[in-house]
């Protein structure tokens, strides 16, 4: 058995480049590091996968993913933990490190698609943030998530890692033009709805009946929040109550709850 063992290779310095955006942007690839997210990703999207690396013993813990790696037509490239540490952007990849092409749709398409609920993230600049209102969007049903404006790159190693695979599981569209989105959005039938701490009060908004219908939530910067200029452009502006004597939610957490309130409302009203 062949074992890649010069962390220092040309070879192992290309896939570590993948670990910068100017490299990501130049090449199309991007990084994919320990067992799970590789696995989601040949599960799911075993077309975008290029290329496999991993400990022997790491294949023996998750010998799933040979049969995976020999549905999708790749061949394992067994290497050395150095070599893996060498290529990854954590320091500990567990083993498992992958290469894959970005595949990100167009706005346009998605909201072509009749969706019901989408998450669109304006100036997300937090790479946690984003992965982890990825993961959201996914466990509440939402159909598709946007990123608009300077949101922070969905293929960055930091946001792959928070989605926890959800990023392989939704569409993932990117635009510059959130004026734009949001029209594409109302064209669709989805009512606009940002989310903001001057907003009214969500469950009033809840009682009413407005989650239950086809709706685009707009979440912005976690510093910044949404610009006047981006709620003007919502149909609602909606708040989460604070009963404790917490500041303020974390955009994730805050996104999290938002996504749910609608999948809840729209699974409520489609029982009666």
């Amino acid at each position: 058995m062949h074992v890649l063992e010069n962390p220092r290779s040309p070879r192992v310095r290309a896939v570590a480049k993948l670990t910068r955006r100017s490299a990501r942007q130049g090449t199309g690839l991007f990084l994919l590091e320990g067992p799970q997210a590789v696995r989601e990703a040949l599960t799911h999207r075993p077309e975008v996968v290029v290329e496999l690396f991993a400990t022997p013993l790491a294949i023996e813990r998750h010998d799933e993913l040979r049969g995976l790696a020999s549905d999708a037509g790749l061949e394992i490239e067994f290497t050395t933990e150095a070599v893996l540490d060498a290529m990854a952007d954590t320091v500990t990849p567990q083993g498992v490190v992958a290469v894959a092409r970005q595949f990100p749709v167009a706005v346009r398409d998605v909201f072509e698609s009749s969706p019901q609920l989408v998450a669109v993230c304006e100036e997300v600049r937090d790479p946690g943030n984003l992965g982890t209102i990825i993961r959201a969007a996914d466990a509440a049903g939402a159909d598709a998530v946007v990123l608009t404006g300077r949101t922070v790159d969905p293929y960055n190693p930091k946001v792959v890692r928070a989605t926890t695979g959800s990023l392989f599981h939704l569409p993932i569209a990117l635009s510059t033009d959130l004026a734009e989105t949001l029209e594409f959005a109302r064209g669709a039938g989805l009512r606009v709805i940002a989310a903001d701490v001057e907003g009214d009060d969500l469950l009033e908004a809840r009682d009413e009946g407005l989650l239950a219908g086809p709706t685009a939530w707009l979440f912005g910067n976690e510093a910044r929040g949404l610009q006047d200029e981006a709620l003007g452009l919502a149909d609602r502006v909606l708040r989460l109550p604070i009963y404790g004597r917490a500041e303020s939610l974390n955009l994730a957490t805050a996104a999290s709850v938002c996504l749910y309130e609608s999948a809840f409302a729209r699974r409520s009203a489609n029982s009666v």
